[in-house]
């Protein structure tokens, strides 16, 4: 008999099968079916009870199938007061923050507020199986419970979260307290109660109750030496399956789920352990185009709904990035995409990384964009300031409309979702709700920062659980929810020595004498449900166990111990992989030869035409096409920045000193300092980011001037920095900006170029001078045929030093022939190759589109 007809002979067997054993007990106690209530240890179980007895009896009256948290909200509403934990974790939240603050941990609130949270939910249980009448001695057991062991100083933060936390569970009411009533206990005339594999608090609570008018069945009725007795053991339908890392693993488990569905044995139960990793499995599934239940789902965070609402808080943060802001512009329908672009393309070129910085220079970009700015800090200002949460959610709600992102949420399952659990939702959980107005922090005022930590504590809490198809062919689930439940075969990944432990770490930081004298359950309880959990799993007929051998940084993992005793075992084989390869033929990848004669370039700058000369598809890549990485805003600064700022603070520098020529050395220390200075404030440098580069100017700026006495003592003097230039040659035009222009004696003029590079690369510049073609490009830009050019290394270790160009008016001649001759050539249809060689392949970023690492070797 298969596992599937075991679960089903379970309810249905006619002798001792648990549906007659209900009937027999309601016919013991005499009791109509309407009087008799079934309670489930979960949910799920609720359908299937109900279309068994309506097979086993469809002409007459059913009993009731109820969990305890069904049956009390049959028997009417209930809305929690100010200090009750109202199990919805928006409010639950404020009150536990209220409550520290009241008991004098108020500087901790923000840091301990989840903490107590979680404390508390772990009591909340064991008082309300408790009547109210009652909760008071509960109260009193638990008060002396909690301090057990926790008298030491070192303890005294623990110590005082457990006090908080036991006196709100004492105090509050529960939505389980109707079944305490004691009209409900005399109408109640047969009780049966299914126990998992915990007995629930409230569970025994009404067992004890009742007394002879409740029976108590065991759901995990099956001892472990009879684990496998409808199990045929016959090899392959149970297997084992090592795995390389988490994504063979899911890649293996979709397979094997495949398998079985292919094969008609459904629904297949896909045991959830590694939430993470059965997630994975569960897009391989859909994609493959699986009808799927998914009864685990995931967290609220993570889901697309909840990060456009953090984005437009985030957004509003004072000191919010340039990546942030664009990023909620850029999920938001009411702000033009064209606009939102344009925005993002002048941001990347002028590296503005943060929002202030955007605001602080005004306006900048064109009667759109201001137009757009205006917009975005209209938006912004309104979430400045403190505000009661109430207001806040008021204003949350205005936001998302404001900016288009209410419709994207409303008409979304998930962002339904998140509107009701940050009651924002205007049916049902109003802004007017009472239990928003009488809530203990319902006056107190939150600051942006505060309430958008405490949408995300909302969001994180909250477990989103996706539609359920019509009819599923595969059920993603707890282990612990396969009781009583009949599926076909079983597949469950994640079984490695971390995920599947034997011996699991209880909840919360409660000793083992506190947890004794609180009734929660002990390390060995635990221990022993988790393996009546694994005996469920070894009685299915057909299924598959999974494990990696090794986690994400590399390290080595093994099986659960529970799989490795399933090792030794015949019945258990080393299962074959249900993955069918699939031969793909090699194709031989050559260089790239493409043609650039359509696609006209005008304006030829030196680094377009230095691409091309090194390589000329980068040309056709990166210039002709415009194929460029977009530049991070929120990258740290590095010597690019450095060599930007450089620049900048000499071109200061020099025209400052135009004013006072005659300046002494120490004169012109203060004036450049002071350049510099004013330099780094306008470009708003983060002052830790910059401090390396800071630490270094003293030197950098020392050996400058050095240089710069015995540069004028030549009779060179400055005239113009960050010049520029352009030059019409034949059908294109020549571009740059020259970073310096001096005058020598002989009225010639001297081109020079900074660089804060290595020494040797600007020595090596100077080895090739006749492949070099920065300065000989430079020097085509001036009409002077006695003019120089040199790079001048700034530098902080060797100081300052110059490198002139030889033959510079020759090299320019022959530069701009060859200019004319090779652009000429791609308009004409010249195949531009991937050349691949040298230094130039190193730091391309076209490499990727030439595939050079995959060349067929010639």
């Amino acid at each position: 008999m298969s596992a599937r007809n075991a679960v089903l002979q379970s309810w249905l067997d006619p002798e001792s099968g648990w549906l007659i054993r209900i009937e027999q007990h309601r016919q013991s106690c005499q009791a109509h079916p309407a009087h008799t209530v079934v309670l489930l240890p979960y949910a799920q179980l609720i359908p299937l009870a109900s279309r068994l007895w309506a097979e086993l009896s469809p002409s007459g009256f059913s009993p009731r199938f109820e969990t305890t948290q069904s049956w009390s909200r049959s028997l009417g509403s209930w809305s929690p007061e100010a200090t009750d934990i109202s199990q919805d974790t928006g409010l639950d939240l404020l009150t536990a923050r209220a409550l520290l603050e009241r008991s004098g941990l108020g500087s901790r609130a923000q840091a301990l507020t989840s903490d107590l949270l979680a404390v508390v939910q772990q009591l909340a249980p064991l008082a309300a199986a408790f009547p109210p009448r009652l909760r008071a001695d509960w109260a009193t057991q638990a008060r002396a419970a909690v301090l057990l062991g926790l008298q030491l100083s070192a303890l005294e933060l623990e110590a005082a979260l457990a006090q908080i936390a036991v006196e709100w569970a004492a105090v509050s009411a529960y939505p389980t307290d109707l079944l305490h009533d004691d009209g409900l206990t005399q109408d109640t005339k047969a009780l049966v109660i299914f126990q998992g594999l915990q007995a629930e608090p409230l569970q025994l609570a009404l067992a004890s109750r009742l007394g002879q008018r409740c029976l108590v069945l065991q759901l995990d009725s099956q001892p472990e030496s009879e684990a496998k007795e409808h199990f045929s053991g016959a090899s392959g339908q149970f297997e084992l399956h090592p795995t390389c890392d988490a994504e063979d693993e899911a890649q293996l488990a979709a397979a094997c789920v495949l398998r079985h569905v292919n094969a008609g044995r459904t629904p297949v139960a896909l045991v959830a352990i590694d939430r993470s990793l059965v997630r994975r499995v569960r897009a391989l599934l859909v994609a493959s185009g699986v009808a799927l239940r998914d009864e685990t789902g995931w967290k609220l965070s993570t889901s697309r709904a909840a990060s456009l609402v953090m984005s437009s808080l985030r957004a509003g943060s004072w000191n919010a990035s340039s990546d942030t802001v664009l990023d909620w512009l850029k999920n938001a329908p009411a702000f033009p995409a064209n606009q939102v672009n344009n925005l993002e393309r002048d941001l990347r070129r002028h590296q503005i990384r943060d929002w202030l910085s955007v605001v602080a220079a005004g306006p900048f970009k064109g009667a759109e964009l201001d137009e757009l700015l205006l917009q975005i800090e209209g938006l912004r200002q309104t979430l400045k300031g403190a505000r009661t949460l109430l207001q806040w959610l008021g204003l949350l709600r205005t936001l998302l409309k404001a900016c288009g992102q209410w419709t994207l949420l409303s008409g979304d399952l998930a962002g339904d979702e998140v509107l009701k659990v940050l009651h924002l939702k205007e049916d049902g959980a109003s802004l007017q709700s009472p239990t928003l107005l009488d809530n203990l922090s319902s006056q107190r005022r939150l600051d942006h920062s505060e309430f958008s930590a405490w949408v995300n504590q909302v969001l994180e809490a909250s477990n989103f659980i996706p539609g359920f198809p019509p009819q599923e062919q595969v059920v993603m689930l707890p282990m612990h929810q396969l009781l009583g439940r009949p599926f076909a075969a079983i597949v469950i990944p994640g079984c490695d020595e971390i995920s599947l432990n034997p011996s699991p770490e209880t909840s919360g930081h409660w000793t083992a004498s506190q947890r004794v004298a609180l009734g929660m359950p002990s390390r060995a309880s635990l221990e022993a449900a988790g393996l009546a959990a694994w005996r469920q799993v070894l009685a299915f007929p057909h299924g598959d166990v999974l494990w990696r051998q090794s986690d994400g940084s590399g390290e080595a993992l093994l099986p659960s111990p529970w799989v490795q005793a399933l090792q030794t075992r015949q019945d258990f084989p080393m299962g074959t992989d249900p993955r069918t390869p699939v031969s793909v033929a090699a194709q031989v990848s050559l260089p790239p030869l493409p043609q650039g004669a359509l696609l006209s370039l005008t304006r030829i700058s030196a680094t377009a035409y230095d691409d091309l000369r090194h390589c000329p598809y980068r040309f056709f890549a990166l210039r002709q096409l415009g194929l460029k990485d977009a530049e991070e805003l929120d990258s740290d600064l590095d010597k690019r920045d450095f060599g930007l700022w450089l620049h900048a603070v000499l071109k200061q520098f020099h025209e400052a000193l135009l004013a006072q020529p005659e300046a002494e050395l120490a004169e012109r220390g203060k004036l450049i300092d002071q350049q510099a200075q004013a330099v780094t404030d306008s470009m708003n440098l983060d002052a830790s980011e910059f401090l390396p580069f800071a630490a270094a100017w003293p030197r950098v700026r020392d050996g400058y001037l050095e240089w710069l006495a015995q540069h004028e003592a030549t009779g060179s003097r400055f005239e113009r920095a960050e010049i520029p230039l352009q030059l019409q040659v034949a059908h294109w035009t020549l571009v740059g900006t020259l970073d310096r222009v001096d005058r020598t004696p002989d009225g010639s003029c001297l081109v020079l170029d900074y660089k804060t590079e290595t020494l040797g690369k600007t020595r090596d510049r100077n080895k090739l001078a006749w492949e070099d073609t920065q300065l000989a490009f430079y020097a085509a830009l001036l009409p002077d045929d006695t003019l120089r050019a040199a790079y001048v290394n700034v530098g902080e270790k060797d100081g300052t030093l110059l490198f002139e160009k030889k033959e510079v008016v020759l090299q320019r001649d022959a530069l701009i022939e060859g200019i004319v001759y090779d652009l000429t050539r791609v308009s004409q249809g010249a195949a531009l190759p991937a050349l691949g060689q040298g230094d130039a392949c190193d730091f391309c970023a076209a490499r990727g589109l030439c595939r050079k690492d995959f060349w067929e070797s010639r």
